[in-house]
């Protein structure tokens, strides 16, 4: 082969080893909830139907409050209560969504940093997150809990989803604040 050939054929070879990655649906998603970034979502629960579930009747703020490169942080309030925190982050293992704790004084909660890492199930605008080792030995019980978030773009609803032995626990839904 001549010269001329083989710097076509390794400009090629090199050419098609830069190509940008194609984003895995988990960065997708991630990108889609970085838009919302800025943004307050009201609601309230949408499961259970039970008048004694501690989220009953209250107004649910979600308060996409702090957003970086690599972390999504959601301030969760529950009527008067603002103790919670999502926090949605990104790493070479893919995304991974904690629950933050916290007492009025800044302390961390007893039952705090709960959650799991996402599994292949989702799509750009919905991601289902397992509970990870962490949780299960923080709490037991719910060493079997997936958690789902989704943003529906057209309605502009945000779903909080939460099942347990693959059964349903908890839902909220929410819309931008007016």
């Amino acid at each position: 082969m001549n010269k001329t050939v083989l710097l076509l054929l390794g400009f090629m070879v090199t050419s098609s080893c830069h190509k940008k990655p194609t984003a895995t649906t988990q960065e997708m998603f991630f990108e889609n909830l970085s838009s919302l970034c800025g943004q307050v979502f009201t609601g309230a629960s949408t499961y259970p139907d039970d008048p004694d579930h501690d989220f009953a009747g209250k107004i649910l703020v979600a308060s996409f409050s702090e957003c970086s490169a690599d972390e999504i942080r959601v301030k969760f309030e529950v009527g008067e209560d603002r103790s919670r925190t999502w926090i949605v982050s990104k790493s070479q293992q893919g995304l991974l969504l904690k629950h933050d704790h916290r007492h009025a004084d800044g302390t961390p909660d007893e039952i705090t940093n709960y959650g799991g890492w996402a599994n292949d199930a989702g799509t750009p605008w919905q991601q289902y997150f397992a509970a990870d080792q962490e949780t299960a030995a923080l709490i037991p019980a719910a060493s079997t809990n997936v958690w789902m978030l989704q943003y529906e773009p057209q309605s502009q609803t945000l779903t909080y989803d939460l099942k347990r032995h693959d059964k349903p626990r908890y839902q909220a839904q929410l819309h931008p604040k007016k």
